[in-house]
């Protein structure tokens, strides 16, 4: 008799239930046969099994999951090979702090145990080089307590702040053989969860002082959110100190409903400025710097002699050689490493004690000024919408407006497009859930993918997941929607279709412009069209509901509409495609 007979990848299962994995994602492969037959006939899909047409999808689905969920799920990929093709998703997760785990099939390590050819070149020594760049750690145990050991540690490196990618190789003889019998994990207590890095207490009174006696504060967050004890302390210091709060948008910062919300406004605000506060700042150069475009200096300074500068982030413990993320160098009067969400809520403790139970008259101007610029704002936002109701090809704008009042009735949740910020200009940005971040690290194929996952986080809370959806993005995993059916998740996917790979058109009209050559050319290799791709056939082949080529503005909310009760009454997702402007872009290239 076998069925008392516990095998290693019957240990990870378990393994993976006690750390609260709930999802698994992979595309199947000979070198984890052993865990997936014990995902299936052991752990009787506990952890659920979500079947991808290939490794990227499954990586950008932990991703998108992992980053609206705040907790990790598990991607698979196939040995070498499915690494390889999961190596893309990996860096878009550690350029985002996704805390995703990656496990691999490998080996066998022991050769004589090897098939001839195929497990020779499909096993490296070790696995984890290919990506070690681009991980907070990897690790090929042999031996059942290395292998409890490194799933423990594992947890604990991915979701400890800077949150990060991990990838463990698991060797495929070991996932299929026997282990000890009565041998127990053991308790975890401890051993997954590790204290927040808090900041330096003297610096923070220092920058206390600065933010209560400067006389135009400003405060920037990109990283900062989206945990809703961050954000909403994040509103108490800046109503308590009148700050204007710019949210850059990788994650949900600051709401919209604040008089203080002042995205967009920063190239006004940044040049007014005695005192800067970067909040877990990426790239601190660039949320300071001003993009002028292509040539000698393309970017300006928007910061004013004198102005004091603080960075409060945990970005240089993740600061690695081969892959720079964090741009230039920028002179500040204050670096403080540390969790930006500690610093918050010690700034608003250390400001209260300041202010005495007194309120300061020229902190309330200063707030009433920014309400009324941020009124201004907002109408001026509304009112280019709307004047572009009739525009053709249909206007970004109008299409963020349209989709905005489409879902404005719903529990909305933004899971992926930004739509060059015009979602957050328009829309009633006032939940912490409501954004899930401008994730990834440039690559396309990402978006998609990401969002299934954030939309699996957000299962059964009948909430509408919305998925803004580049159409050159979308060709590179396509079949994603295939899992998304599959899977019945239940998600909106608007496929923003300019018909072209429009930022390299762009980047080719410029080079033929600074040559003084012809721009006629620039749609030879960037034009996604003769033929076009009919996205809404390629939807329905796959199973889901799909609509479109729409290209009268007219007719978005309609079709919308009809998209939206399908996803009511089935749970399955539906794509409408709306053929879209081109347009330089506002944001990163």
């Amino acid at each position: 008799m076998t069925e008392n007979i516990r095998y290693g990848s019957d240990l990870v299962v378990d393994l993976l239930k006690r750390l609260g994995i709930e999802y698994v994602a992979f595309n199947p492969g000979s070198s984890f046969r052993g865990i997936h037959d014990s995902l299936v006939n052991y752990g009787s899909g506990n952890p659920q099994i979500l079947l991808c047409q290939h490794e990227e999808i499954s990586v950008a689905i932990a991703h998108g999951y992992a980053v609206a969920a705040g907790k990790p799920m598990v991607a698979i990929t196939h040995d070498l090979v499915g690494l390889q093709h999961a190596s893309m998703a990996i860096y878009n997760a550690w350029c985002d702090g996704a805390p995703v785990i990656v496990l691999g099939g490998g080996g066998p390590m022991d050769v004589s145990k090897r098939r001839p050819w195929i497990e020779w070149v499909h096993t490296a020594l070790v696995q984890g080089n290919l990506i070690r760049d681009f991980v907070k750690w990897d690790d090929q145990p042999y031996g059942t307590t290395s292998v409890v050991e490194s799933l423990i540690r594992s947890y604990r490196l991915a979701t400890a702040k800077p949150r990060g990618p991990v990838y463990i190789a698991l060797d495929s003889d070991w996932q299929e053989s026997p282990v000890e019998k009565g041998l127990e994990i053991p308790p975890l207590r401890g051993m997954v969860q590790s204290a927040p890095i808090s900041p330096d207490q003297a610096a923070l009174e220092k920058v206390a002082a600065w933010l209560w006696h400067a006389e135009f504060p400003l405060i920037i967050a990109d990283r900062h959110g989206p945990d809703p004890d961050a954000v909403g302390s994040l509103v108490e210091l800046a109503d308590m100190t009148g700050t204007p709060v710019i949210d850059m948008g990788r994650r949900f910062n600051f709401p919209g409903t604040s008089p203080l919300d002042l995205a967009g406004a920063e190239a006004d605000l940044i040049p007014r400025a005695d005192l800067v506060i970067l909040l877990e700042a990426e790239d601190p150069f660039g949320c300071l710097h001003q993009r002028m475009g292509h040539g000698k200096d393309p970017v300006a300074s928007l910061v004013p002699p004198g102005t004091k500068v603080v960075d409060i982030s945990l970005r240089d413990i993740s600061t690695r050689s081969w892959s720079n993320a964090y741009g230039r160098l920028v002179e500040v009067d204050m670096n403080v490493p540390g969790d930006s969400a500690i610093a918050v809520r010690e700034l608003v403790s250390i400001c209260k004690k300041l202010t005495r139970g007194r309120e300061d008259e020229f902190r309330l101007k200063r707030k009433e000024t920014l309400t009324r610029l941020r009124h201004r704002l907002r109408r001026e936002w509304l009112e280019t919408a709307l004047s572009l109701f009739e525009a053709r090809p249909i206007a970004t704008e109008w299409l963020a407006h349209v989709i905005g009042e489409a879902v404005k009735g719903e529990d909305w949740v933004l899971v992926a497009g930004g739509l060059r910020g015009w979602p957050r200009r328009l829309w009633n940005w006032d939940k912490s859930y409501r954004w899930v971040g401008d994730s990834g690290g440039g690559g396309l194929g990402h978006g998609l993918g990401a969002a299934i996952g954030a939309a699996l986080a957000h299962k059964g809370k009948n909430r509408l997941c919305i998925d803004i959806q580049p159409d050159g993005d979308l060709l590179m995993t396509p079949q994603a929607i295939w899992t998304a059916v599959k899977c019945n998740i239940p998600l909106l996917v608007v496929v923003y279709n300019n018909r072209s790979y429009f930022n390299s058109e762009d980047h080719s009209a410029t080079v033929a412009r600074q040559r003084g050559r012809s721009e006629v050319s620039k749609l030879i290799g960037t034009a996604i069209e003769d033929p076009p791709v009919n996205f809404a056939g390629l939807a329905r082949d796959f199973g889901a509901y799909g609509e479109g080529p729409v290209e009268d503005p007219k007719q978005i909310r309609p079709a919308l509409d009809r998209a939206i009760t399908h996803i009511k009454n089935t749970g399955l997702p539906a794509l409408v495609d709306v053929v879209c402007e081109k347009k330089e872009r506002k944001g990163r290239k």
